[in-house]
């Protein structure tokens, strides 16, 4: 019910029913003042009328009998009337009238009624020999003068109760008040009918403007008139069609950056004032997980950043300018641009880009080891082929012997140089992707056996076992030449790095439609931190190893190139004291 008196409709509706009953209540009570007032004065118009009437006849008439029988005729019933000469000449009429003991004494004490004699008076009172049983009515009384034919003077009064006229009163205030009820509950009718009428427009406009908030922007209202309500519906329509325009416009917008954002290849972090992060991108979301995991994975740490990036924030907010650092987490390298983010004229946070710079610094680590080792490898050899060389000029040799032995030694070390230089170019070639390949069928097992027989006096020399294990029979499409070249770097790295009374084996399995063959050895194994860079070029995990056979540092990277072009993978698994173990894979089939 409160709502109901809330709403427009109530309202509305209450406005018209108290702006009606205000206008009643005053019509009303003009009404009845008006019709208490008429009646009075139309009930002394013919009673003054009734009284010059009987007075004309008795003037009229000689017969004073005639006349008074006349003029009790024309009193009738409904009134009563007293015809005074003096106080032994009075009688009433009608004759019959049981109503003849008005006391003169009345007439002759009021100063009103005296002046009948004379002109016409009227008065209302109460006649205490008169009244009703109630006791309440008002007696109306009209005095004209008298003059009869024999010339006497005196006076006629006619008087009548006024509770005929206070009955039609009543019967008039009670039509009135009927009335009056009537217009008021047609006009609570009317005004409900007209307030529902006008607000049904409304009203749907607001059920349509709760539908908009809900996000339903494409939701319509009727229109149903032409007037200013209806312009207002239009107006509404207009607007959620805007609405639902620039909704989509924003939305297009929001997905556009989201998708700008979430393919950028560098990590963006925005910060609100407080330093708290509002936005990331997944490249800044697995640099905030490698925080995480650095700290222990730990709940607390997750709730906030690595100190060097708040010292940074701070410095950013308090200077309002770009500040960058280097951060290294994981083992990856992370340069950090951060910049103030502006509302308007004020700082509300700030952005960062992160960039991945882990394979820059390796690849500029990489040019760098590249040169010193090629330095480093050609060193030795140049200076002894020159020291050589100029002992032979020199004629430091005495004797032939001593002469052939150092051209050994130069031949030895242009051959070094030579296979130095070829392994630079095959791993070149294979790097600019211009391998070729000489596939052919090739059962794994006497294709093994005979690559483990060139290494068996090398393996008994250093008191090492060296054997082949073939879990499952195999035939892969190979070139026999490059995947020969990957086995011997690995079988004669394990024979280098196993000590007497070790062992080294070759194994073969299949795992679905790939052949996996693992080399293991027992040696010394290879330190943690070497682990991720042994397929690198020039890279060295024992640097304090003389060079020998095959120790350019290339024969690994030449694997790891020659296994991925036969669509293959190489992984290696190794502990420092428990030895190590290459893996590397074959498709059974070869598509390339």
């Amino acid at each position: 019910m409160m709502q109901f008196w809330r709403s427009v409709v109530g309202k509305l509706w209450a406005t018209i029913l108290l702006l009606v009953s205000c206008v009643l209540i005053v019509l009303t009570m003009l009404l009845l003042k008006f019709f208490e007032t008429y009646h009075v004065q139309e009930a002394e118009k013919e009673l003054t009328q009734l009284a010059v009437k009987v007075a004309d006849v008795m003037h009229e008439r000689q017969d004073e009998a005639l006349a008074r029988s006349i003029a009790s005729s024309l009193v009738g019933d409904s009134t009563k009337a007293m015809i005074m000469f003096d106080k032994t000449h009075y009688w009433y009429l009608p004759s019959h009238s049981k109503q003849q003991d008005v006391p003169l004494s009345l007439i002759e004490s009021d100063d009103v009624l005296k002046q009948a004699f004379t002109k016409q008076v009227k008065k209302k009172m109460y006649l205490p020999t008169m009244q009703t049983s109630d006791g309440s009515s008002q007696w109306l009384i009209v005095g004209v003068p008298l003059e009869t034919a024999s010339g006497k003077q005196g006076a006629v009064f006619v008087f009548q109760s006024l509770k005929a006229v206070e009955d039609t009163t009543q019967q008039t205030t009670k039509f009135i008040f009927l009335a009056a009820f009537i217009a008021i509950v047609l006009t609570t009718i009317f005004a409900f009918f007209l307030s529902t009428r006008i607000t049904a427009p409304l009203r749907k406009m607001r059920q349509a403007a709760f539908e908009v908030a809900r996000g339903k922007f494409d939701t319509k209202v009727p229109i149903l008139t032409h007037d200013e309500i209806g312009e207002l519906a239009m107006a509404f329509n207009q607007m959620g069609r805007r609405l639902q325009f620039n909704m989509n416009a924003l939305n297009q917008e929001k997905e556009q950056l989201a998708s700008i954002l979430s393919s950028m290849a560098d990590g963006v972090i925005t910060f609100n004032r407080d330093g708290e992060i509002l936005i990331t991108n997944p490249p800044a979301e697995r640099f905030l997980q490698a925080w995480y995991f650095e700290q222990g994975n730990e709940r607390e740490a997750m709730e906030a950043l690595p100190p060097q990036v708040t010292d940074l924030f701070s410095r950013v907010v308090n200077e309002e300018k770009g500040q960058s650092m280097e951060l290294t987490l994981q083992g990856r390298t992370w340069v950090i641009l951060m910049t103030p983010l502006y509302s308007q004229t004020t700082v509300r946070g700030a952005v960062a880009v992160l960039r991945d710079m882990t394979e820059e610094r390796r690849l500029d680590k990489l040019r760098k080891d590249f040169v010193a080792n090629v330095s480093h490898e050609l060193r030795t050899p140049i200076a002894m082929l020159q020291g050589y060389s100029e002992a032979i000029i020199d004629d430091i040799a005495a004797t032939d012997e001593e002469k052939k032995e150092m051209a050994k030694v130069i031949y030895d070390e242009s051959l070094r140089m030579g296979r130095l230089v070829n392994d630079l170019l095959d791993l070149a070639r294979m790097e600019a992707g211009h391998i070729t390949l000489n596939l052919e069928k090739v059962e794994l097992r006497p294709y093994i056996e005979r690559v483990i027989r060139k290494f068996q006096g090398l393996a008994k020399e250093k008191g090492v076992d060296l054997a082949a294990e073939f879990r499952s029979e195999a035939e892969v499409v190979i070139d026999p030449d490059r995947i020969e070249q990957v086995l011997t770097n690995l079988i004669d790295n394990a024979l280098r790095h196993t000590d007497e009374h070790g062992s080294v084996k070759v194994m073969v399995e299949r795992s679905g439609e790939t052949v996996v063959i693992h080399v293991q050895d027992s040696g010394s194994g290879i330190p943690e931190d070497d682990l991720p860079f042994v397929f690198e070029r020039f890279y060295k995990a024992d640097k304090a190893r003389t060079r020998g056979r095959s120790g350019t540092g290339l024969g690994l990277a030449i694997a790891k190139n020659i296994v991925e072009a036969h669509k293959g993978t190489i992984t290696v698994h190794s502990k420092l004291g428990e030895g190590t173990t290459f893996t590397f894979t074959l498709p059974q089939s070869n598509h390339s």
